[in-house]
């Protein structure tokens, strides 16, 4: 991994992935290319069963780097608007699509795409300094409607995009939209201490459970629930199903193998 604007440390099955683009690790094009490699070695990366995605500094992202891509129109040749268009796109599936469970730590704003990286994690928790926001209505652009309709309300997404409203942290936690809202200096030990309960489970039932979760959403009642069975036949078969069950019958905790199948 490269560890240039993006910086990865690995302990105890948790990767730690910090963007670190000062001063408000706002999202150029080079941010975006060494975001989707890292997430792209992390899926492929032997013993890695949890990441946390976190910034440094006071501000997570503040979303789409204007000035370079003022820059970048300036300079533009024939197919760079598409090419940067699916780089955009593909930085936030690449965490979504992750085989291995994203929680975002979010410690100061997120917007726009900065927001983005945020709610394609599986869940959040943030800092009392957080809060998330659309402002592309006020600085030319559009964007980021779909994906955040996708978790908030449709009311609150479109006040977001229309006003521009920096929604608090604590506003979205007492609205049961992120999952813990804690003092700055708590935000990175919540996040962990969430992060090594995952790890400590199988992570071929992890994957599973990802690919369930991320594969039903866009499913019938019906047909997303057959998905769901036929993946508990799979696991069924793995031997970490069979360990799990032994550690439960014999009041121990599982241990369980880094193969993943």
């Amino acid at each position: 991994m490269r560890n240039e604007l993006i910086k990865t440390t690995i302990e105890d099955h948790v990767a730690v992935v910090t963007l670190d683009n000062p001063p408000v690790n706002a999202q150029s094009r080079e941010t975006m290319e060494e975001l989707i490699e890292v997430f792209d070695e992390l899926n492929e990366t032997k013993g890695v069963r949890c990441i946390v995605l976190t910034a440094t500094g006071k501000v997570f992202s503040a979303g789409a780097d204007i000035k370079g891509r003022a820059k970048m129109a300036q300079e533009a040749q024939a197919g760079d608007t598409y090419r940067h268009l699916r780089r955009a796109r593909e930085v936030g599936f690449v965490i979504m699509e992750s085989n291995i469970p994203v929680i975002a730590a979010v410690n100061g704003p997120a917007l726009g795409a900065g927001m983005g990286l945020a709610i394609m994690s599986d869940f959040i928790v943030a800092s009392t300094k957080a809060s998330f926001g659309l402002p592309e209505i006020d600085v030319g652009l559009m964007g980021g409607v779909r994906h955040t309709m996708r978790v908030f309300p449709i009311g609150l997404t479109r006040r977001m995009v229309l006003t521009g409203w920096r929604v608090p942290a604590e506003e979205l936690y007492r609205r049961g939209l992120i999952e813990a809202c804690v003092e700055p200096e708590e935000l990175m030990d919540t996040a962990m201490e969430f992060a090594r309960n995952i790890a400590s489970k199988s992570p071929t039932a992890t994957r599973k459970a990802k690919r369930a979760l991320n594969t039903v959403e866009t499913m019938g009642l019906k047909d997303g629930y057959r998905f769901e069975q036929n993946l508990t036949v799979e696991m069924t078969q793995h031997e970490d199903s069979r360990e799990a069950m032994r550690a439960f019958i014999e009041k121990r905790p599982p241990v369980f193998s880094d193969e993943v199948s």
